[in-house]
């Protein structure tokens, strides 16, 4: 029923949009306007084979690669219609009060310009997404973006100051295509010279074997005292349908054990005292925990937090930010910096340092992307690594952060 209902509200999209583009032509030659109409309709139809198709295992056999560009081109089409049919939408209304003020007895004349121009608009709208998703798609998903701050943290001891740490986050193998542009940067992990380098979460889209490729990459990042990791809500095989609950927790085995072969040390629910100068810091690491209901929450964070009460630097990594409102601020304030992933800033944005910084993602997190503080307190949100659904970036790149922690000026 569900499926039907889409259809049925893709096809009124489709009607509007396709009024849209046959209005832009009229001025056109015969050839160039039938050349668009048919790509327009070549378009449409992808569009159905793949809504249809997905839910009927049509694409079973084909490889990720093919599977995933039709997705994403299937999504992006569908996207970049509906601003046309907003646009027209709104003609419509318009002339439909025009229609009833002349039924009415007054006298009301249709303007034609003003249609034309809201068609225009509308296509215009409609093509502008288009484009940069497509560019989004062939420019940006390995274009790695190095963000570095500094960050000041009350009662830091002077042997931690200084301190590098590489924060990556939701690597999300199964959305990967290509191997080499991932080796860059892990070279640009190791170019940072890191003490520590923290994972924070979804190693994997739905399965354990999609990072199998990816291990030989993976394993080669380097960090001075060790590189640690966590879970996160794609990693535990919740978006995935198995023959029994034997396969998921065996799915789920398989991937804590990926960890241990790159020589990640895995946090679940646990803490690590580092030593670093003969100084103690606390890796604390929580399984998944959110304060949005559609997220699950395995993670417990006073097990976590047990045996690291007494050591005065902490540092916890939580892959949804949400936690650090939720739980982190009110119960666990001498926790100095929590990182998270988990919103890939949506993938989609404008961020302009100083001046303007707008996502998506915004309105669904009340934290998405980059450094927040509340008091002593720090989060910061790594934009991600790789992608998920759609497979690109626009104006959000995949990051690698670089923090150095300092001394707050009010210790």
């Amino acid at each position: 029923m569900r499926l039907i209902f889409l259809l049925g509200l893709i096809f009124l999209i489709d009607l509007y949009a396709f009024q849209a583009f046959r209005g832009v032509t009229l001025q056109w030659s015969a050839w160039s306007r039938n050349l668009l109409l048919i790509c327009y309709g070549l378009l449409s139809l992808l569009v159905y084979i793949y809504f249809i198709g997905a839910p009927n295992r049509w694409f079973e056999g084909f490889s990720k690669e093919f599977t995933l560009f039709v997705r994403a081109f299937a999504l992006i089409i569908t996207l970049c219609k509906i601003p046309i049919a907003l646009f027209l939408g709104i003609d419509d209304f318009r002339r439909l009060v025009l229609y009833a003020v002349n039924q009415m007895g007054l006298k009301s004349e249709t303007d034609l310009s003003r249609s034309r121009f809201l068609t225009n608009v509308g296509v215009f709208m409609g093509a502008a997404p288009f484009f940069s998703l497509i560019y989004g798609m062939v420019r940006n998903p390995y274009r790695y973006k190095v963000h570095k701050l500094k960050v000041p943290v009350r009662g830091l001891p002077k042997n931690l100051e200084g301190l590098k740490i590489v924060q990556i986050s939701d690597i999300h193998a199964g959305s990967f295509i290509f191997k080499d542009p991932i080796k860059n940067g892990i070279d640009l992990i190791n170019a940072q010279n890191p003490d520590l380098v923290f994972f924070t979460g979804d190693m994997v889209n739905t399965a354990s074997d999609e990072m199998l490729p990816y291990l030989d990459v993976f394993k080669n990042i380097r960090a001075k005292y060790g590189v640690y990791s966590v879970l996160g809500n794609h990693d535990y095989g919740d978006y995935q349908s198995w023959p029994s609950s034997d396969a998921k927790i065996e799915n789920l085995d398989s991937l804590k054990e990926m960890h241990r072969q790159m020589g990640w040390k895995l946090l679940l629910d646990e803490n690590d005292i580092v030593t670093v100068n003969d100084e103690p810091l606390a890796v604390i690491g929580v399984e998944n925990c959110s304060a949005l209901p559609r997220f699950h929450t395995y993670g417990d964070l006073r097990k976590a937090y047990k045996g690291a009460e007494d050591v005065p630097t902490k540092i916890l990594l939580s892959h949804d930010p949400s936690h650090w409102d939720q739980v982190v601020r009110k119960e666990y304030k001498d926790i100095a910096l929590t990182l998270s992933g988990h919103t890939h800033g949506f993938q989609f944005g404008v961020e302009i340092p100083g001046v303007l910084k707008w996502s998506p993602s915004q309105y669904v997190f009340k934290q998405w992307a980059g450094l927040y503080s509340e008091g002593d307190q720090h989060l910061y949100v790594n934009r991600g690594f790789g992608v998920l659904g759609y497979p690109g970036r626009v104006g959000i790149l995949p990051e690698i952060t670089l923090i150095e922690l300092l001394q707050s000026e009010e210790s």
